[in-house]
């Protein structure tokens, strides 16, 4: 390995946040102007040296560290690096990886890095920057390309912690013993590898830089997770590239974002945290929901909006509401023939239903009201009746009656959600959906701090055949539905 002069150690670390510099025991990878310690696979034209930078570009292939720190090979460690993608790249960083001269995939753990990479005829990636492949997926965009951002990766005994630019996106906590499958890396030793992915991916990584940990170090995580057929669930549809996020979560009951952020990490399930916004809500205006948005600035969470009753679309600018990543609602709350207001939840409110088939034709129209002139991106609570009623929602929603609003949902590109909570829709509304075309979403609508662990969902996905392209991520800036439709 090239020497590095203590000058050039002390500028490298000058660059790290001060919770890395105030460590001394860094060591770096790169020295900044050779692939020196490094050796690459499959293509020796991926990977080149700029401007005390690894740029890396061109067939796919890995580039791993072969130096002499800890003979480039680590059990527990924690690395730093800072790394920049051109738009639509992609690239990983491997850890526990062993070198493989010909294979296409190293082996061990990746660390994704993607911001705005699409698949050729699959649209974005979903798996975004931070995300531990296939193992606690992240897919959010918290990192923008064109500029440099930290990623910060941390193995002690059983757990694995990545951080983005400071904010803490996996931690993950291997079972014991491990799940095995096809497609699940299980933690042991090894060494670093950088990823190229392919000739149209140009990224960017500098200050590569590593802190060996005894091996003999304890795990930092509470407790192990208990492996189970939910958890089991859970894992697949991480490796089968579904989104995993639960887009329905509401700070009340007891339940701080804290808490949230621990459950999100212990369940490996990524959270929408929505505040409700509408007439008798503490949001009900512009300058609420601005606030509550710089509130959640920088949160390792989608940040959603719940409209509440019709009136909300004159409560808010298009503008204010596109700041958030997603907006929904329900059709729950509506003004009935005779104008009185109804929140179909409140006994109070509903009364007696004398006639169940007008009623539903009313909630029925409604519903397709909703769907129609109110632009958002999920519909929450779907085909949810009155307790009065809900004992006779599969002869209440009859075919003809699904399909109008399947029908509605499609023609203005509105997901439906599958609600954890009260176990709606019906298997046979999400099998006419998919037939449809129509996206889905996972979703609890929590009352207090239980969230659940998307069981409904989880049956249904399985028992309705859905797959990873059924299932709803937020549309990025330029293409919300509250841009495209404004309000009416």
């Amino acid at each position: 390995m090239i020497p590095i002069s203590r000058r050039e150690l002390l500028a490298s670390l000058l660059v790290l946040p001060a919770a890395l510099r105030a460590e001394a025991d860094w060591i770096p990878l790169f020295d900044g102007r050779s692939l020196h310690g490094w050796k690459e696979s499959e293509s020796k034209s991926s990977f080149r040296v700029a401007n005390g930078q690894i740029v890396v570009q061109g067939p796919r292939a890995h580039l791993f560290y072969t130096g002499g720190v800890q003979h480039a090979d680590f059990k527990n460690f924690e690395l730093h690096a800072e790394v920049m993608t051109r738009a639509g790249a992609a690239s990983g960083i491997c850890f526990h990886a062993s070198f493989q001269p010909r294979s296409p995939r190293a082996s061990g753990f990746k660390v994704q890095i993607n911001n705005t990479y699409k698949r050729d005829g699959e649209g974005p990636e979903r798996r975004k920057t931070g995300s531990l492949y296939g193992v606690r997926d992240v897919y959010k965009a918290f990192a923008k390309d064109n500029e440099w951002f930290h990623l910060h990766i941390s193995v002690q005994g059983n757990q694995v912690q990545v951080r983005l630019n400071g904010a803490s996106v996996v931690d993950y906590a291997e079972p014991e013993p491990p799940v095995r499958g096809e497609d699940s890396p299980v933690l042991g030793h090894g060494t670093v590898a950088l990823e190229c992915h392919d000739p149209n991916s140009q990224v960017f990584f500098r200050n590569i830089l590593v802190r060996p940990l005894a091996d003999d170090l304890p795990a930092t995580a509470v407790e192990p997770p208990v492996v189970d057929d939910v958890y089991r669930e859970i894992l697949w549809m991480h490796q089968q590239n579904f989104p995993v996020v639960d887009y329905h979560v509401h700070l009340k009951g007891g339940l701080t974002l804290e808490m949230a952020l621990k459950e999100s990490h212990r369940l490996g399930i990524e959270y929408g945290v929505a505040v409700n916004g509408g007439l008798g809500f503490p949001v009900l205006n512009d300058a609420a929901a601005e606030q509550y948005l710089r509130n959640m600035k920088g949160q390792p969470v989608f940040v959603g909006m719940q409209g509440e009753g019709r009136e909300r679309v004159k409560l808010f600018s298009k503008e204010t509401v596109a700041k958030f990543d997603y907006v929904f609602t329900d059709a729950l709350t509506f003004k009935d023939d005779n104008g009185k207001r109804m929140r179909i939840w409140l006994k109070e409110e509903v009364g007696e239903i004398k006639d169940k088939q007008r009623f539903m034709d009313m909630y029925v129209d409604r519903t397709l009201g909703v769907l129609n002139h109110e632009p958002i991106d999920i519909h929450a609570n779907p085909t949810l009746l009155p307790d009065a009623i809900m004992a006779d929602y599969d002869q209440l929603w009859t075919p003809e009656r699904m399909q109008l609003v399947i029908d509605a949902a499609k023609r203005n590109d509105v997901a439906i959600e599958i609600n954890n909570r009260f176990r709606v829709p019906s298997q046979s509304f999400i099998r006419a959906a998919k037939k449809s075309g129509v996206k889905f979403s996972f979703g609890t609508n929590n009352a207090d701090t239980n969230l659940g662990r998307m069981e409904y969902a989880l049956g249904m996905v399985k028992q309705c055949g859905l797959t990873g392209q059924d299932i709803f991520v937020p549309k990025p800036d330029g293409e919300k539905p509250v841009q495209k439709r404004g309000f009416s």
